[in-house]
């Protein structure tokens, strides 16, 4: 049988085109791949409970192409993932702890973002009779006294820190042990709901406390106070420390949250559903100048 060189030429031909067409196929995934650039954000509940970051997030991706890996766990959790370069940039509300990592070298670029405030919370028929008490001191002496309920965070977040901070102020022993004291160990929106079922006190920030107020018949007992401040920070992940952290991307999302635009957003945000904001912008200002 005679063959046809020219025909078998051909064939050849086809079979090299294939292979080369197969193998970009198979390369291209992991192009795509390649320019996926995820940035690991670590912050505190409220961030997310109160749908601020579901606003403030998208934003951000769309200008900086940066797709956000958002961890929202207690401050105390938020801040041990920068301690272990498990995160990238932080945003968190504990103060004293936020700036032991900024001495230890953990955290760099540490910016004053924006505050809202705490509030004491408690059941309609207010057991202990604290409501429109001038301190918080004063009305945890009488939650004690009257062996209320008291539901705590009890899982080192910022507002956890912060109500530890007050029993301490009020010179009285965290009631630990005691059946009136409990721990949710959860979130600040799965505390207000356990404390709204349980009828017992709790502090949380007003800003999630607002947003979940349809949920829950607990009433604010005692506001206002400097003490009850709620003040938010941003920083990055030291590189220096910490080689693997997205260095570029911590560094933008800093900039974008102190930026006049996202600024102006956390200004706004939650006007038209509470009738006033959720958090007040801080970019530029001091810390000790909050709350004059």
């Amino acid at each position: 049988m005679r063959i046809n060189k020219r025909l078998v030429g051909i064939i050849i031909l086809a079979l090299f085109a294939m292979s080369i067409v197969g193998c970009a196929a198979k390369q291209q995934p992991a192009e795509v791949k390649s320019e996926v650039k995820e940035l690991i954000l670590a912050t505190t509940t409220s961030t997310k409970d109160t749908g601020l970051l579901d606003v403030l997030i998208p934003v951000f991706e769309q200008k900086t192409g940066y797709k956000v890996k958002t961890v929202a766990v207690g401050s105390g959790a938020a801040l041990a993932m920068g301690d272990k370069g498990e995160a990238d940039v932080l945003l968190v509300h504990s103060p004293a702890e936020e700036k032991t990592r900024v001495q230890n070298g953990v955290g760099i670029n540490y910016q004053l973002v924006m505050h809202n405030d705490f509030i004491l919370v408690g059941p309609p028929g207010d057991p202990a009779k604290v409501k429109g008490l001038k301190t918080s001191a004063e009305a945890l002496k009488k939650i004690v006294e009257t062996k209320s309920m008291f539901i705590s965070r009890g899982d080192n977040s910022g507002t956890h820190t912060k109500e530890l901070s007050l029993w301490k102020a009020a010179g009285i022993e965290v009631p630990k042990g005691t059946k009136e004291y409990q721990e949710a160990g959860q979130g600040m929106g799965q505390t207000l709901l356990i404390a709204n079922e349980k009828q017992g006190y709790t502090l949380t920030d007003r800003a999630t406390y607002l947003a979940q107020k349809k949920n829950i018949g607990l009433e604010i007992m005692v506001e206002g106070e400097k003490n009850l401040l709620n003040i938010y920070h941003v920083m990055q992940v030291n590189p220096e420390k910490f080689p693997k952290v997205n260095a570029a991307g911590a560094k933008a999302f800093v900039e974008f949250m102190i930026a006049p635009d996202t600024q102006k957003t956390i200004s706004e945000f939650g006007k038209d559903k509470f009738g006033q904001s959720l958090f007040y912008p801080d970019a530029g200002k001091k810390e000790e100048d909050l709350g004059k």
